[in-house]
């Protein structure tokens, strides 16, 4: 049997994350370019490759501030680390959903990480596009790809979380 290749439709896709804030709040943001490829060989997903990249500098939790400060050095150092990626290494059956394991770098580390991948079906588009939706979600601790920078407040609270969930609702176009 052929591979199958699908590409990302990024008009129905998106890619967030949420990170602690205070420790009383959370604070979301999204990249607003990313790109992303799955190929399949079965219709059950055992033999799914992935892979995905974000752009570090369309990064938006909107706030500007903010963003400049997690594009510098103290954070993702986009000038020296433009690009997140991942690449999925295997995907295994868990009940109605999946886990998705593989590498995920970030500012030059690479580390391996399990996902929940759930697939959500695919429909054939009015223009005759078969499309497939998946929704990967997780968290991993940032201190771990070597985003070290926090402060404390004057009552002992530190500013950012260590552990950032992810969650990634795409839509691929079968090519």
């Amino acid at each position: 049997m052929e591979k199958t290749l699908w590409n990302l439709d990024p008009m129905h896709s998106e890619a967030t994350f949420k990170v602690r804030h205070m420790m009383v709040s959370n604070v979301t943001g999204h990249f607003k370019s990313f790109s992303a490829t799955a190929q399949t060989q079965s219709d059950d997903l055992s033999d799914a490759q992935f892979s995905f990249e974000a752009d570090v500098d369309s990064i938006d939790t909107r706030q500007s501030d903010r963003d400049a400060h997690l594009k510098s050095a103290d954070f993702f150092d986009a000038a020296n680390h433009p690009k997140i990626s991942f690449r999925s290494t295997s995907v295994e059956k868990r009940g109605d959903k999946h886990l998705i394991k593989g590498d995920l770098t970030i500012r030059g580390t690479a580390r391996p990480v399990e996902l929940d991948l759930e697939f959500n079906g695919s429909a054939v588009d009015p223009y005759g596009n078969t499309k497939a939706g998946f929704e990967i979600s997780g968290a991993v601790s940032r201190k771990e790809f070597g985003l070290q920078w926090n402060a404390v407040t004057e009552a002992g609270s530190v500013v950012v979380g260590d552990e950032v969930k992810i969650l990634v609702n795409a839509q691929f176009v079968k090519v």
